[in-house]
């Protein structure tokens, strides 16, 4: 097997963006188009869209449960099946997201019956000056006091309780499963995550939203337990910084949910499945063009791979077996 090139999946959302997405893969941009997901075996949460395609048409998903040992390995297979056990995105941020959180992977086992929560990790690939994003209350916080802020939209207040992190290109944070969150506008990153479409919205207000779809269809009472309201001090939201060891992007935390490295030209990559997004540069790996703008799926069976050529890219994986 070689490495299979992705064409653009790029999906409409409720927030805007998708100028940065469109000049990075060399598309025309379209209004609310900020999100595109990369080789994706899962949906968006009501089961409509989000799945890619392999260059023949083949769904990324019918492909790994047709040969999940060829594409992801046989120690993967046999942890996860056919299951990839990650989600790569493009963000663009055309402007601020709201206030959300995700459930961990036991609540959505509970109350959903699903495999995954969604932990993430933001990869930052473009950032505007003075660009931010926001993780963790600043202290404890109250059900009543949420509520509260739901109920008037308070955007201002839900911030003001936030740690507030500036984030420049080159940075990486990762955004644990149940911590509050928001990203600023003027972004462009590669999000790396559990492969669930699971967000609980504090806010709705200013986006193409109501209040009825911000709960995963389980109501507040039930969904408003997976939030974390504890204090994160500074120390704590420091520990999400990356890069981490080596040419991993993430702290080691991040490794049991998935894995992400920088790579360049002429470093070995290891057999393992992965997703690679080109950022800089021209030249290919195993025999396929790969260079700026390009998004690969790499396979197990690819083997082992050089990056060849003047190449700067992404390589997200799945957690180690």
């Amino acid at each position: 097997m070689k490495p299979f090139p992705l064409a653009p999946n790029v999906l409409r959302h409720f927030y805007a963006g998708g100028e940065r997405i469109a000049a990075l893969r060399g598309t025309e941009p379209a209004d609310h188009t900020p999100e595109e997901w990369l080789g994706a075996a899962n949906t968006t949460f009501d089961g409509s869209r989000g799945l890619s395609s392999l260059p023949d048409g083949t769904l990324v998903r019918d492909a790994l449960e047709a040969d999940p040992e060829a594409f992801l390995g046989p120690d993967h297979a046999a942890r996860f099946g056919s299951d990839p056990a990650l989600l790569v995105k493009l963000l663009d941020a055309g402007q601020r997201l709201p206030v959300h959180f995700h459930p961990d992977r036991d609540f959505a086992a509970r109350e959903l019956g699903l495999a995954h929560g969604k932990t993430e990790a933001w990869l930052i690939v473009e950032a505007d000056p003075g660009a931010a994003v926001w993780v963790g209350f600043t202290r404890d916080v109250s059900p009543d006091e949420v509520r509260g802020w739901m109920k008037a939209q308070d955007s201002e207040a839900m911030l003001g309780a936030m740690r507030e992190l500036p984030v420049a290109a080159g940075e990486a944070i990762f955004v644990p499963a149940g911590a509050p969150h928001a990203i600023g506008s003027g972004i462009l990153m590669v999000e790396v995550q559990e492969p669930t479409d699971l967000s609980v919205l504090l806010e709705w207000d200013g986006f193409e939203l109501s209040e009825d779809e911000g709960h995963l269809d389980l109501g507040w009472d039930t969904a408003l337990q997976a939030l974390d309201r504890s204090a994160w001090s500074e120390s704590r939201v420091g520990a999400l910084r990356g890069p981490g060891p080596g040419r991993s992007l993430l702290p080691p935390e991040a490794d049991g949910w998935f894995r992400a490295e920088r790579v360049r030209r002429g470093d070995d990559l290891d057999p393992g499945f992965s997703i690679l997004v080109g950022l800089a540069g021209d030249g290919s790996l195993g025999g396929e063009p790969f260079g700026r703008g390009s998004v690969l799926l790499v396979p197990f069976a690819a083997g082992s791979l050089t990056l060849e050529g003047d190449v700067e890219a992404i390589r997200c994986r799945p957690p180690a077996p």
